[in-house]
């Protein structure tokens, strides 16, 4: 019989994220509006999340999508039909909820594989009006959202691993063998923001990343913070930042192999000049690789993260960058992404900032946001306003 995840498991599961990861991870309020994105495999998860919603006096909207129902929508879809954008639909949606938790589940990792890449580019493309009436929410303080992941038998086998040792890894991730598991987030993101302080005090100009194939170099730009945790992810282990993107320099060569859009990417390289990308080459995906590259800004870097191996409770590759990204093991993990930035690297109000003054300092802005990840010993310094240096990252750990 195959494993399954028990209620008792899943119940904490969601009360961490209803309870604890949306609102900063302070939870859900009474008469909030909470949008459940969850697919067909995931309706245990689904259930015991609507049941948090409801208990905690908020109002669930469910999103639920049957499994492995998109590769016959882009082989059957015109082109006007790929590109067609519900615009009072979703203007409505993103007027109406205060929070989305989205379930990452799927039952064939490679379902869009031989699809056109041009034909998913231009599905994701006609997003971004949604995406962006999402991000001004957000940045006004009127919206959050969340991501977690329950595992299935396909993306268990993808890694060799069985599903219960891919379940093992979620709960440990997630904190979910703990009595209290929100608690100890918020001790985590209590040491984490230790860390994050000690980088926002050093007037940074910009970083030097060093490792194999790789010598990048990534300006950050004025009035910039590191951001960590909050809720957004859950797990996340991670420091990022959102850079200015016209100071990326160099090149990098990433380990981690990426899910995106369907397809696999194995083995991802970039080359950067003058902030753009100028080179993408992969073993496997590269077209997919450089179809999303090409989509407009998805060719400048829109987030620099560092992640501490003794933060992180991820050891295993797991298949999906929800977990990828916040990997520890050996060296921590670097990663890259491009397309949008997240505005709230921002040190000011962001609601008093106009897109004209967004692109001034350097923040990009994409529907794609792509994170790739690298898990190579790397060293991370950083070279200082005042001329001087010092080394913040290595061996898989700060240095600050």
């Amino acid at each position: 019989m195959s494993y399954q995840p028990s209620e008792e498991l899943l119940e904490k599961y969601a009360d961490v994220m209803i309870n604890f990861a949306l609102n900063g991870g302070e939870g859900v309020k009474n008469g909030e509006v909470v949008q459940l994105r969850v697919s067909e495999v995931a309706k245990p998860l689904l259930v015991t999340l609507r049941r948090a919603v409801l208990k905690a006096g908020a109002h669930p909207i469910i999103f639920y999508t049957p499994d492995e129902f998109a590769r016959e929508h882009y082989e059957l879809a015109s082109d006007e039909q790929l590109s067609f954008f519900p615009k009072k639909f979703l203007k409505g949606l993103v007027d109406e909820i205060d929070h989305t938790v989205a379930v990452l589940s799927e039952t064939d990792k490679k379902e869009l594989d031989g699809i056109d890449s041009g034909k998913i580019m231009a599905a994701q493309k006609a997003l971004k009006p949604y995406m962006d009436w999402r991000r001004e929410k957000e940045g006004a303080g009127e919206y959050t959202w969340t991501l977690c992941m329950y595992g299935t038998q396909a993306m268990a086998d993808e890694v060799d691993l069985s599903l219960e040792e891919y379940w093992d890894e979620i709960v440990k991730a997630c904190y979910l063998d703990d009595p209290q598991p929100a608690e100890k987030w918020k001790a985590l993101y209590k040491d984490l923001y230790e860390y994050k302080d000690r980088l926002d005090a050093l007037p940074i100009e910009k970083l030097h990343i060093e490792a194999p194939d790789t010598d990048l170099w990534i300006t950050i730009g004025d009035n910039r913070k590191w951001l960590g945790g909050s809720g957004r992810n859950v797990p996340s282990f991670e420091l990022f930042i959102s850079p200015d993107w016209r100071g990326t320099e160099g090149k990098i060569q990433f380990t981690e192999p990426l899910y995106r859009y369907g397809n696999l990417i194995k083995d991802a390289y970039l080359e950067f000049k003058d902030g753009r990308v100028v080179k993408a080459t992969a073993s496997a995906g590269e077209d997919i690789l450089k179809e999303m590259i090409a989509v407009e800004n998805a060719d400048k870097v829109g987030e620099f993260s560092l992640t501490d191996r003794r933060f992180s409770r991820i050891t295993k590759f797991m298949g999906e960058t929800l977990f990828d990204e916040n990997v520890g093991g050996e060296n921590g993990n670097t990663h890259i992404a491009v397309g949008a930035a997240y505005r709230d690297s921002y040190t000011g109000d962001q609601s008093n900032v106009s897109e004209e003054e967004w692109e001034s300092m350097g923040y990009n802005n994409s529907v794609v946001h792509t994170d790739i990840v690298a898990t190579s010993n790397r060293l991370v310094t950083a070279y200082l306003k005042d001329g001087s240096n010092r080394v913040i990252y290595k061996d898989g750990e700060y240095q600050v």
